[in-house]
């Protein structure tokens, strides 16, 4: 008998209209730090067969031809899977920022990935590979590697193109020189470093927020707010997590190489949060970045 995904899960993840149109799942599943090696691929295969319907995956992972073998197994499998299931990002990496190198660099990408296209194309960092963060050359090469996903947006090769790691800076330094805004920022954000000033400046211009990491590494687990209102959800803090990065308007790429803990993160969707929790989650006084700073960077 044929397997099957968890097509019913995958059909019912939200998903949000970006700016030019795309429709993009506000769930997934990240690799960040799963490889490379021999758990990138089977932790994809659990993904995809739970319904994930978003892969998330970098250059500077060094996992995306595990991830394309296995997309390539799971297409194969599943005879309710097509390539048009899966959301599929990936990421420029800092050292193959420029014109040209961008372009080679993706070429590169989507052959790994065995795939002719990308749902989502994303420079990963503002600063540039081997350069100083002050160096007011990477401003520029930084631009050359915009110009370059925006030929590759309009080739159809990436069906939309975004950033990561951009603060307000950033993205008010892109918007003197791109043609296209990006559909898409992917940031830390988290209720211990929730990026107000980011977040607002993106939601007014159209810009979605894809949040990482959302579980925090594990250190919010047993925030006390976090816990209360877990407990009082009867659910556990990782969905209270996900939960309020969803309900305040974020995308979030969960990561496990456990498929008990997949299949655990993705049982999101049957409750909500209140207002109340949110507001308390919202409240929470600790700050604490947990991930690289690009503040600095020019």
């Amino acid at each position: 008998m044929a397997e099957t995904t968890d097509s019913a899960f995958r059909d019912a993840v939200p998903r949000v209209e970006l700016n030019n149109g795309v429709k993009m799942p506000v769930f997934g599943f990240g690799t960040f730090l799963l490889g490379p090696g021999p758990e990138v691929g089977p932790a994809v295969e659990a993904a995809v067969a739970t319904g994930y319907p978003l892969i998330d995956s970098a250059a500077c992972y060094e996992n995306e031809q595990e991830t394309g073998d296995a997309l390539q197994r799971c297409y194969e499998r599943f005879s309710d899977l097509d390539r048009s299931k899966i959301f599929v990002t990936t990421k420029l990496q800092s050292g193959d920022q420029g014109y040209d190198k961008a372009l080679e660099a993706f070429d590169l990408q989507l052959k790994k990935l065995q795939l002719d296209y990308v749902d989502l194309y994303l420079i990963h960092w503002p600063g540039v590979g081997g350069m100083a963060r002050d160096d007011p050359k990477v401003t520029e090469i930084r631009k050359e590697s915009w110009m370059a996903l925006e030929k590759i947006y309009r080739e159809g090769r990436a069906k939309a193109i975004g950033v990561s790691n951009y603060t307000v800076y950033h993205l008010k330094d892109l918007e003197t020189y791109a043609t296209i805004t990006p559909a898409v920022n992917q940031i830390e954000a988290h209720p211990y470093f929730p990026q107000h000033e980011v977040r607002n400046y993106c939601k007014e211009k159209g810009i979605y927020v894809q949040a990482f990491p959302s579980l925090g590494r594990g250190a919010l687990f047993t925030d006390p707010t976090i816990m209360e209102v877990a407990s009082e959800a009867g659910k556990m803090p990782s969905h209270v997590l996900l939960r309020w990065a969803i309900q305040v308007g974020m995308g979030v790429i969960p990561k496990s190489k456990t498929p008990s803990r997949i299949v655990e993160n993705s049982q999101i969707f049957d409750f909500e949060l209140t207002d109340d929790q949110v507001d308390r989650i919202n409240s929470i006084q600790i700050v604490k970045r947990l991930c690289k700073d690009t503040s600095d960077i020019v």
